[in-house]
């Protein structure tokens, strides 16, 4: 444990010194190809980082907040784009939390969103009670529990994951430097349609950021060639391939096995999935659309089976599943005796 912590330890000091580095001397720099040519060494740091820690969960947090989404935060910055490219100077401690963070600081942090009420509401604290709960069920009934029960169980545990580490990175940034910042997911077992999932409900922080590197960049390079729905299907196709590759990259860094590709093809075919929606909607043109109590249940039910059938069986083939979930373990024991002391 002690070795993963001084590993964890010099890898977050690259990470702080190569934003440092993007905020002094990148930033100074016109945007564009000679920026984004300051930034490369950048790239490839923050993309072998994750290959420097032995620890599943440290490995999958690294690559996800840094060789991801870091990455492409700095990519847009290149060309004065994204979360990180202000019009006005901000603080260091600013720019370094926007991008090592999954957060995203509310544009207009006043009003409610009016399109979708809360209707289940789930507090941090809540979810954590429950991720415990969760995480002792499994400890002590792994062997007993069916597996098709058990891949039902990792759907709320993935769900609550990320759920809490985003709000986990919000938390803290809120209490550093006072900002209001968009919640990590808005219900998503609330979508009525996988636009509506993807899109607008679920890990938002990625939506907005795949929104801004692929979805927009492809249509509108695409729209200079073909009519508009091409442009934008293609765009939808080209959004979830690149979530499928980068989730293929995190896998491998955390179990270093040869790539199965399912993982992509469970982005793939949801892409297609939107891309066919999308062209319903707009044939439909509003005059037909499935009750919210028919829609809901098909599209988590859709989720969720075909997460059943790509997503996860190359997570458990390879174990991850176990090493990640005694890691907490561990970590929990290891906790406890210090506190002790």
């Amino acid at each position: 444990m002690e070795g993963e912590i001084k590993n964890l330890i010099n890898v977050w000091s690259s990470i702080i010194a190569s934003l440092c580095y993007s905020y002094f001397v990148s930033s100074s720099i016109p945007k564009g190809k000679y920026r984004l040519l300051s930034l490369l060494p950048i790239f490839y740091l923050f993309t072998i980082l994750p290959l420097y820690l032995s620890s599943a969960f440290n490995t999958a947090l690294i690559t996800f907040f840094i060789t991801w989404l870091a990455n492409f935060k700095l990519l847009l910055f290149s060309f004065g784009h994204g979360p990180l490219a202000w019009s006005k100077p901000k603080s260091l401690l600013l720019f370094i939390s926007i991008a090592s963070l999954p957060i995203k600081i509310k544009s207009d942090p006043s009003p409610q969103n009016p399109r979708s009420p809360k209707k289940v509401p789930l507090n941090l604290a809540a979810e954590i009670l429950v991720f415990g709960i969760l995480t002792t069920l499994w400890y002590d009934f792994k062997e007993r529990i069916h597996p098709k029960l058990l891949l039902v169980l990792y759907c709320f545990l993935v769900f609550l994951m990320i759920d809490i580490l985003i709000a986990f990175s919000n938390a803290i940034v809120r209490a550093l430097l006072g900002l209001e910042l968009e919640p990590p997911s808005d219900e998503p077992y609330l979508s009525t349609s996988l636009q509506d999932f993807w899109g607008r409900r679920w890990n938002l922080m990625v939506t907005n950021i795949l929104r801004h590197t692929v979805y927009k960049p492809v249509r509108s390079t695409l729209a200079a060639f073909v009519s508009n729905d091409p442009a934008l299907l293609a765009a939808v196709l080209a959004t979830f391939l690149v979530s499928g590759l980068m989730h293929e990259l995190l896998f491998y860094n955390v179990t270093r096995a040869a790539p199965s590709w399912e993982m992509t093809w469970f982005f793939v075919i949801h892409g297609m999935c939107v891309a066919v929606e999308l062209a319903a909607k707009r044939a439909l043109a509003g005059r037909w659309r499935l009750p919210w109590f028919v829609a809901g249940p098909l599209t988590v039910g859709f989720v969720v089976a075909t997460s059943f059938w790509l997503f996860f069986p190359p997570i458990v083939r390879n174990g991850a599943d176990v090493k990640v979930m005694e890691e907490f373990r561990y970590f929990a024991l290891f906790l406890k005796t210090k506190l002790r002391f």
